[in-house]
């Protein structure tokens, strides 16, 4: 299981906002958005946020998911990880020199594999971005500690400018492609369902394309229902596209 840390935004955050949302753009499964956005952009976004529309950003805090080193790994190195694997570990000069057949028997490999590991091997691996055997942990295991920056980020967003409409937010989740899948969406949807509540929030609203299954399925999870649904919404590459309407009554 991965472990992941929420924490605000800062604006030292805004290229990966931006990186992560652009991948949603691209993609053609998160927006109606078109056109790709700056770093530069995103700082004046993140900006004009108010105290009620707040943005949170999800990193890896550890991981302890983990897996015993295979006669594959310590004979071809990272590059025969299986898909989904995480390292972590000590990085040793024996380990970064003769990569996974000099480690230690019993060793548990969990993080991440990236294609700068998968290339060069633990030499490649970021100082300092991993510990090993933890006290605290089963004997053995390891833990990486935020290896990749943010993974994802959400926002409560203004839903209606019209003062009837201030205790509805409108929601926004995105996460970064590798991500995809390993509950950082769900994690997002908990902590915005929390500043829902914090900031007086009667109601989360968002909208979502028929298309995107495993968003709505995820969305169904965390307690929103299908309200309804626009017929040809808007355009996106020369077609009509439906949207989904979905909402979360926080006082149920």
């Amino acid at each position: 299981m991965t472990a992941y840390r929420l924490r605000p935004a800062t604006m030292s955050d805004a290229e990966a906002i931006c990186r992560i949302y652009n991948q949603g753009i691209e993609d053609r499964v998160a927006t109606l958005e078109t056109e790709l956005r700056t770093p530069g952009e995103r700082r004046q976004w993140l900006m004009s946020r108010g105290p009620r529309h707040p943005v949170i950003v999800a990193e890896c805090a550890g991981f302890i998911v983990a897996r015993t080193v295979s006669p594959a790994l310590t004979e071809g190195g990272l590059s025969q990880a299986p898909p989904g694997l995480i390292v972590a570990g000590t990085v040793s000069p024996a380990l970064t020199e003769g990569g996974l057949s000099q480690a230690p028997p019993g060793l548990i490999v969990a993080g991440t594999v990236s294609p700068a590991l998968t290339e060069g091997g633990l030499s490649q691996a970021r100082p300092g971005s991993v510990s090993a055997d933890n006290p605290s942990e089963r004997p053995g295991a390891v833990r990486a500690d935020n290896p990749a920056g943010p993974v994802g980020w959400a926002s409560l967003n203004i839903f209606n400018g019209r003062d009837a409409y201030r205790f509805v937010a409108d929601i926004s989740v995105y996460v970064e492609r590798g991500w995809r899948g390993r509950g950082v969406g769900r994690v997002l949807l908990e902590k915005l369902t929390e500043l829902g509540r914090t900031h007086g929030y009667h109601k989360l609203v968002l909208s979502a394309f028929p298309g995107n299954a495993g968003g709505v399925a995820l969305y169904a999870k965390s307690g929103f229902r299908t309200v309804g649904i626009y017929h040809e919404q808007g355009q996106l590459d020369g077609k009509w596209v439906d949207t989904i309407v979905m909402e979360k009554l926080l006082s149920a």
